[in-house]
């Protein structure tokens, strides 16, 4: 049974992180030594997929698929040369504490692990505030799938109505969609905000720092109105 409460659902890459183009060059260079000439524009639009995912989608369902554990090996070895410097966005330590604050559960829904995703909480510095992690390890399809937000919202024990999924790719924006979650969009992993409007962003704001600014004129304040209202 669902805990009463609401959940603030986190991406990581590109939404607290300033990483999207770390992976963007990073894939760019591991596709290269490859032999696979794949552009940074279509590479910049398939990040936030799963390692998989994002290879199939890049390269084609008729691939040769025996590459694919060599080009994301050549991808962690290439992004780990980052992992003590990676950088939190402006405001994602503060958002984060904020919402805890106000009586949100946080939990991350993000496809990194392991290594990457100990750099990842060091670069967002807010573990004292993070109930769980939904990482890609925990699920059987990757974003645009629900299936990441389902085991965040499993988590958070909460229902769907009452929690926010924030995130910056079209695929964060479908897969919150489909989760029956509002969701909102973050401009700071680069994309467009057309694009992750048409993909279901209810909002969208330029980095955290600037949700934080606008939080109590956000979806965040009326869904805490109305669960507010739900346990009257």
């Amino acid at each position: 049974m669902k805990r009463q409460g609401r959940a603030a659902l986190f991406d990581v890459d590109g939404t607290l992180a300033d990483t999207n183009h770390l992976h963007v060059v990073t894939w760019w260079e591991a596709f290269r030594q490859a032999g696979h000439d794949v552009t940074m524009h279509d590479i910049h639009h398939a990040v936030g997929l799963g390692s998989e995912d994002l290879i199939a989608h890049l390269l084609g369902e008729d691939r040769d698929k025996d590459q694919d554990e060599q080009l994301s090996a050549a991808h962690t070895a290439l992004y780990g040369t980052y992992f003590a410097r990676l950088p939190a966005l402006p405001g994602a330590s503060e958002l984060l504490h904020t919402l805890h604050d106000r009586g949100w559960r946080i939990v991350l829904a993000t496809s990194a692990g392991g290594p990457e995703l100990e750099a990842l909480r060091r670069a967002i510095d807010a573990d004292d505030v993070i109930a769980g992690i939904a990482s890609a390890d925990d699920v059987e399809s990757g974003k645009p799938a629900p299936d990441p937000v389902h085991q965040a919202l499993d988590i958070a024990e909460v229902d769907p109505r009452n929690a926010v999924f924030f995130g910056d790719t079209v695929w964060d924006m479908k897969a919150g969609t489909r989760a029956g979650v509002h969701t909102v969009a973050l401009l700071s992993g680069g994309i467009p905000r057309a694009d992750l409007e048409e993909a279901g962003a209810a909002a969208v704001y330029d980095h955290p720092a600037d949700l934080l600014r606008r939080l109590d004129d956000s979806v965040v304040a009326r869904t805490e109105k109305s669960t507010e209202a739900r346990t009257e």
